[in-house]
């Protein structure tokens, strides 16, 4: 498969013919990572095709965020994002599978089935963009557009083992994109490289009046300011490992040596077990999540249930549209707002979100980056977690970048003894985005010419 980049030079016949090859691809995969196979869909304009997940709007397209309650919705406009691949010579090609509502971490929430991992068939691509990191990762697509609410981009990168880019809170714009929890959700890329990566994200940032949340800022332009010799110094959370299974372990201790070598510094850091983190992250998400889907009630969007009343109506549009993991998220986040209980939930949740950005921004005081995991454990298998609280904890070393509302990159370094990829993550401080893009573009070099591929043991 070309690279973002090379099929940007290609001639506007050569990248009609791409789209053919990525449509047959597409239609004939068992990945299942598109919903419907993209020549069904068309284009939404000329230019290099990107798939894009199926909770941002593309005019004219069908969008349901993989749930039933939205299946027959025709989105009435484009996104920001997508009115900006316009503009940059890319377009919208193909929609991606993903997690019902964005809500979960394997892509098994989908009404359209589970999404396959390339590497291992039996195994999860990771979510809720995982529609987009196997598509990418198996050859389906160029590069995508997906969501990030708690890990949601960078996760499935790392299990698929491509790159993956949460930007900074406010650096892309959210309107179009059908909001999971408002104030965590971020739209980025997964692309095949570190460079594609930055290609795709100068293409959707800038500031966006229709976005309340969108900061200020200009268009980025990381791609032609790359720089893999840039030295940083680095932080590393050697006592954040403890969760992490012995081959995330090996392959972190691996990379920061060889960051080392590479000339950058690196500094010891700590940081609160991760736990906290996920609490407070599953509360104010699932609070916000129960009211911004209560506007799907069979009547303005998508689906609606046969019924003699109104009451019997809602009822029944919602308990046939939504799927068990989004309905019990919708019930989490109204116990933890609901009277006599939102002080002790919700307020205190706020009271840690603010511990963990005064924690990040203390570690920034000292390091220029901070080097963490991505995930505990390689892609696991389908029906692998014994409980949704399972599948919650495996977010552990995500959700605090969502939390502060801080920049990551996923960049895979080595693989397991069954050659899974494993990713970890770089953070930087806020609207730092070239710095992180920086120094996962030197170490994908370095990467590349030492011990990319060695299985850990």
């Amino acid at each position: 498969m070309l690279t973002l980049t090379q099929a940007m030079e290609l001639a506007p016949q050569e990248l009609e013919e791409l789209k053919k090859q990525i449509a047959q691809k597409a239609a004939t995969s068992e990945l299942n990572a598109y919903i419907r196979p993209p020549q069904t869909e068309g284009a939404s304009a000329g230019g290099v095709p990107i798939l894009i997940k199926d909770n941002i709007n593309v005019k004219g397209w069908e969008i349901t965020c993989a749930s039933r309650i939205l299946q027959g919705y025709i989105a009435p406009y484009h996104a920001s994002v997508v009115e900006n691949l316009h503009k940059s010579g890319m377009c919208a090609f193909g929609v991606a599978n993903m997690d019902e509502f964005a809500m979960g971490s394997t892509s098994e929430s989908s009404c359209y089935g589970p999404v396959k991992n390339p590497r291992d068939l039996s195994r999860v691509a990771g979510g809720s963009s995982g529609g987009c990191a196997s598509a990418v990762a198996g050859g389906l697509a160029l590069a995508a557009l997906g969501s990030d609410t708690g890990g949601s981009i960078r996760q499935p990168a790392s299990f698929c083992g491509c790159v993956g880019l949460k930007p900074t809170y406010g650096r892309v714009s959210r309107y179009g994109l059908v909001a999971y929890s408002s104030s965590l959700d971020q739209i980025g890329p997964i692309t095949q490289n570190v460079a594609d990566c930055a290609l795709l994200l100068d293409a959707i940032s800038g500031h966006d009046p229709k976005d309340s949340t969108s900061a200020k800022q200009d268009p980025l332009l990381t791609f032609k300011n790359l720089d893999a010799n840039k030295r940083f110094k680095i932080g590393v959370l050697e006592d954040y490992l403890d969760d992490a299974d012995p081959c995330v372990q090996k392959a972190y201790f691996d990379t920061t040596k060889l960051l080392e070598e590479m000339g950058h510094e690196i500094v010891s850091q700590k940081m609160a077990n991760g736990k906290f983190d996920t609490a407070a992250y599953y509360i104010i998400s699932t609070a916000e999540a129960c009211s911004n889907l209560a506007r799907f009630d069979g009547v303005r969007y998508g689906r609606r249930a046969s019924a003699n009343n109104l009451k019997e109506m809602y009822t029944k549009s919602r308990t046939e549209g939504f799927g068990a993991e989004v309905k019990r998220r919708i019930m989490l986040g109204n116990f933890v707002l609901s009277s006599g209980y939102y002080e002790a939930y919700y307020q205190r949740a706020q009271k840690a979100r603010a511990f963990v950005r005064q924690q990040y921004a203390q570690i920034f005081n000292e390091v220029d980056i901070l080097l963490a995991p991505v995930a505990p454990s390689v892609a696991p298998k389908f029906n692998a977690h014994a409980s949704p609280l399972e599948m919650y904890l495996s977010d552990i070393y995500t959700v605090g970048v969502n939390l502060a509302g801080l920049p990551a990159i996923s960049l895979p370094v080595a693989k397991s003894v069954e050659g899974l990829p494993i990713g970890l993550q770089f953070v930087a401080p806020a609207f730092e985005e070239q710095r992180v893009l920086d120094t996962a573009f030197g170490l994908e070099g370095a990467l590349n010419l030492t011990f990319k591929g060695v299985a850990c043991n």
